[in-house]
């Protein structure tokens, strides 16, 4: 990264009124999915034609859009997954997130300059695997979200490529994402988009005792260890959300910007008042 250029802050869009509020509340790239082939298909999502209105309305006020085609790819849909890309590639996309290593291969061969990011669904949490990731041709890893703080320093100092956190929202029980246990139980594949969340349900351990939540995470929140990233100038703050309405996208993004702002101003962030909203 540019020492002169700020760390990113880029925002999920589920539908349009969240890519709006992501764009007018200081997010500097948003990441959003099709109708198909994105890891959140139960997301509002977009048509072609509606993603590449977007790219151009980002555009105008210097903002980056990322499309999400992060799921596995059936031998059957490649082609048309192909065509998908084709039209965003061509349409001045900024980047394509992908999980399939064959999709991304093929990709890299036909589109040489096409921008690649890997999903955090790859589970990319070694310096091993980010110097493969680099080698195929990807331009950013988003980083697995179990990676420590000493991970993700010895990657960005060994490893000349982009990297992308998450910072803020919901975390999935599994390592990056990679459960099965959605197919298992509600026959539907968190892989391919359309995870039952089976984690956020009741359980108990044996017959005597009262259910509860024993599965389901607490969200993610950095905010009071967002100078320890921006210390080593991480390029891009990722906050989850395509499943959530535009104003809480619109308020965290608001949030994690002024805190970004502040760090790069050297001034005071007021940690305590923000914290309050984000409980709120």
């Amino acid at each position: 990264m540019n020492k002169n250029i700020k760390t990113e802050i880029l925002s999920p869009a589920g539908n349009k009124e969240a890519f709006l509020s992501a764009i007018h509340h200081g997010a500097n790239a948003i990441y959003l999915g099709g109708l198909q082939f994105g890891a959140r298909s139960q997301a509002q999502n977009f048509t072609t034609e509606e993603i590449i209105e977007l790219i151009n309305y980002a555009h105008l006020y210097d903002v980056k859009v990322y499309v999400t085609v992060n799921t596995l790819i059936k031998e059957k849909e490649f082609e048309e997954v192909v065509e998908f890309v084709e039209e965003l590639y061509i349409n001045n996309v900024d980047a394509i997130i992908i999980q399939d290593i064959g999709l991304a291969t093929y990709l890299l061969n036909v589109y040489p300059d096409i921008v690649l990011h890997a999903s955090t669904q790859m589970n990319i949490h070694t310096l091993e695997q980010a110097k493969f990731i680099k080698s195929l041709g990807f331009k950013r890893i988003v980083l697995a979200r179990e990676c420590s703080i000493d991970v993700i320093k010895q990657i960005k100092e060994n490893v000349d490529i982009e990297l992308e956190v998450f910072v803020h929202g919901a975390l999935c029980m599994s390592y990056s994402g990679n459960c099965l246990m959605s197919s298992f139980i509600g026959k539907r594949s968190g892989n391919r988009g359309k995870c039952a969340q089976p984690c956020r349900l009741l359980y108990s351990l044996d017959d005597n005792d009262k259910p509860s939540y024993l599965l389901s995470p607490k969200d993610l929140m950095t905010l009071d260890k967002l100078n320890q990233l921006l210390d080593l100038k991480i390029d891009s703050l990722k906050i989850e959300g395509r499943m959530k309405r535009s104003e809480y996208v619109g308020l965290v993004t608001k949030i994690y910007s002024d805190a970004v702002n502040s760090y790069y101003n050297k001034e005071a962030f007021d940690f305590n008042t923000s914290f309050k909203q984000l409980k709120e």
